[in-house]
């Protein structure tokens, strides 16, 4: 089979293509043959071994494991003589934030892990892309208790993050404000965007409307910055920590007052957050933002361009066939 390669934590350029021999499923493993994957923020910081926290579950000086990915979506092709939850021909994706070893034409996952079948409606290159981002999205909105016609402003709303909550939380019947680039415009209002600000052309924190939750699903604003645009009792949630891990201290202080408050969204319930997805994919409420779509020989690239900033939604690599 092949697969992505980095025995050492660094940039894009220690990845490598290599053929290794096709796992063979464990009693209680299945084999999957990967169709798609994503190359994500998380994939990044696992590539890097940066924020240095990362080490903690993925290895302290060098990575656990040496085939990068996050998630994947694929069909099973073999499984282990005690397997009963999946059968040959299934069409599964799966998500693990420390690593799935996914970046490779095949895998094997046991069927107890973070794994389940997606819907016949929805491509290989969909489904990948229904994970990662949409769990942080999850996870956001796990904290909130929305009301019909709330205002609701998602910085960074073009991210995987983002462009998952504009849609998570549109079930919810809330105004969303959008921040972005004006080009995109058009896909975040087919989303579910309401109004959109360009930060291009103005600087969001100076708005005039004032919002019951105010996300940044980008985290490159504060929560200083951001307070003012909260009303009384408003929510700010970042899907980073912060200059100094401000939003877990804020977090802590803010939360027992009963004026604008800081939530943080620890990232849990990843088969929560994979059942939840399922099920929104299949009801066809979901439509994951794509971007641009890479052959695995191309990985280095694909790192390159998720690791710049500047994607739009999800990168996705395919697998072509051994």
């Amino acid at each position: 089979m092949k697969a992505a390669i980095k025995r050492k934590y660094g940039p894009a350029e220690i990845l490598r293509v290599e053929e290794l021999k096709k796992p063979h499923p464990k009693a209680m493993e299945v084999l999957v043959r990967v169709h798609a994957t994503t190359v994500n923020r998380t994939d990044c910081a696992v590539l890097s071994g940066k924020p240095y926290v990362m080490r903690l579950f993925t290895g302290l000086l060098s990575p656990r494991k040496i085939i990068p990915g996050t998630d994947f979506a694929g069909e099973i092709v073999a499984v282990g003589k005690a397997v009963t939850s999946f059968a040959v021909g299934d069409k599964v994706f799966g998500f693990k934030d420390d690593g799935m070893s996914s970046q490779a034409t095949h895998m094997t996952i046991s069927e107890a892990g973070n794994i389940t079948t997606f819907p016949d409606n929805i491509s290989f290159r969909q489904a990948a892309a229904s994970l990662e981002g949409a769990h942080y999205a999850y996870n956001f909105l796990k904290q909130c208790t929305f009301q019909k016609g709330q205002q609701v402003l998602i910085n960074g709303a073009t991210g995987a993050i983002g462009s998952a909550l504009v849609q998570l939380v549109k079930q919810y019947q809330v105004k969303v404000t959008a921040v972005c680039q004006n080009q995109y415009s058009d896909s975040l209002k087919r989303l579910g965007a309401d109004r959109i600000i360009d930060y291009t052309e103005e600087d969001f924190t100076k708005d005039p409307q004032r919002y019951d939750f105010v996300f940044d699903a980008v985290g490159k604003s504060t929560f200083a910055k951001c307070k003012p645009l909260l009303k009384p009792g408003g929510y700010y949630i970042s899907s980073e920590l912060g200059p100094g891990g401000q939003n877990l201290f804020l977090s802590l202080t803010t939360s027992w007052k009963r004026d604008k408050k800081v939530i943080f969204p620890f990232p849990t319930d990843i088969k929560g957050s994979m059942q939840y997805m399922k099920a929104l994919l299949a009801k066809g409420v979901f439509t994951p933002l794509l971007d641009k779509d890479y052959p695995l020989n191309e990985i280095a690239t694909a790192y390159h361009y998720v690791c710049s900033g500047k994607k739009i939604g999800n990168v996705t690599l395919y697998m072509e066939a051994d």
